[in-house]
């Protein structure tokens, strides 16, 4: 691989290693927020939307991280 690809690659590496960071603090503040729901609420639709919300987003944190070691392999 030449270096100009090699540069694009570590500018979308970069770009999803910047979208990870974005998603993790919006998937940290969802928990958070599920977590602090009173015990009344736990068990409802709300409460069900939240925690699949959560688990949704840890899905793509790990698709990212995978996508970012796909790009490290292929650029070293």
């Amino acid at each position: 691989m030449n270096n100009a690809r090699r540069k694009i690659l570590a500018e979308i590496e970069e770009s999803l290693n910047e979208i990870r960071e974005r998603l993790e603090s919006v998937k940290d503040e969802e928990e958070e927020a599920k977590d602090n729901m009173p015990e009344s609420l736990q068990g409802s639709e709300r409460y069900e939307t939240a925690e699949n919300a959560v688990s949704e987003m840890e899905s793509a944190l790990d698709s990212i991280d995978e996508a970012i070691s796909s790009i490290e392999e292929a650029s070293a």
